[in-house]
């Protein structure tokens, strides 16, 4: 069980509700995952005449916990204004906020990212920023009053793994007491494992299930591999060493003159 905001949630997966081939493929892939947070672009709903009404619907009867999203937010104002659309829409305090700074990677401007979201925790909302891996900007958005970051392991939708290895393991370890969540890039359910090895606590994904052959599938897989990934953190694995250790011990071995 995780916590965000002082609100607990039993799985550590969460999933996006983009790209996938139909509805009913969606759902299956949440019920197979058993995620407990499905991520919503507020550009799916449209406030007066209710357009996207039947896919809303479908993510209530998920019975999942709603994260709505600034996706494809370039400035502050976009983004802000995005934010409040979808307390509105959702009546929840929680937002993913992204302020996308370069439309090739699609990386954060992490000047608009800190801006936003101190305006937003000012009026209450409560942040999960998608960010890199920087620490000066992980302190900053500390600093303005968020409580929970999301690093990137890679570009959005590249597949790529945690391209940055060190960075992430640094991250994670100057901030040992905020809750953190791998956001973005992942393709495989061994990179979840590997992100949720390194004590980070939980991850979020999308085009990786959505995108599969078999959606539900690899949802699942998916959320086996984050359970394997948080077990093998909590039992303290052992250090890596340069050379060869012999498992079973010399002594009582036999000798011969």
């Amino acid at each position: 069980m995780v916590s965000f905001y002082g609100a607990e949630v039993t799985s550590r997966l969460m999933l996006g509700t983009a790209q996938y081939p139909s509805p009913a493929v969606l759902e299956q892939a949440f019920r197979r995952s058993g995620a407990g947070i499905a991520t919503v672009s507020v550009r799916r709903e449209a406030g007066a005449d209710r357009a996207g009404a039947a896919f809303w619907d479908l993510v209530a009867q998920l019975g999942v916990r709603v994260l709505p999203n600034t996706a494809g937010c370039h400035s502050v104002r976009e983004a802000v204004t995005t934010a409040q659309m979808a307390r509105e829409l959702f009546e929840t305090k929680w937002i993913k906020l992204e302020v996308i700074g370069h439309a090739d990677t699609l990386q954060p401007d992490p000047f608009g990212l800190v801006e936003a979201a101190r305006i937003l925790t000012n009026e209450g909302f409560e942040v999960f920023p998608y960010t890199t891996e920087d620490l000066v900007l992980a302190e900053r958005l500390l600093e303005v009053g968020c409580k929970v970051l999301m690093p990137w392991g890679a570009p959005i939708g590249t597949g790529l793994g945690l391209t940055n290895i060190y960075g992430l393991r640094i991250l994670r370890a100057q901030f040992p007491d905020v809750p953190m969540v791998v956001d973005a890039g992942l393709g495989l359910p061994s990179q979840a494992a590997q992100a949720m090895e390194m004590g980070f606590d939980a991850v979020l994904l999308n085009t990786a299930v959505a995108k599969a052959g078999d959606p539900a599938g690899m949802a699942e897989g998916f959320a086996r591999a984050v359970e394997a990934g948080r077990l093998a953190y909590e039992a303290d694995p052992m250090e890596p060493r340069d050379m060869a250790a012999p498992s079973t011990p010399l002594i009582g071995k036999a000798f011969l003159e």
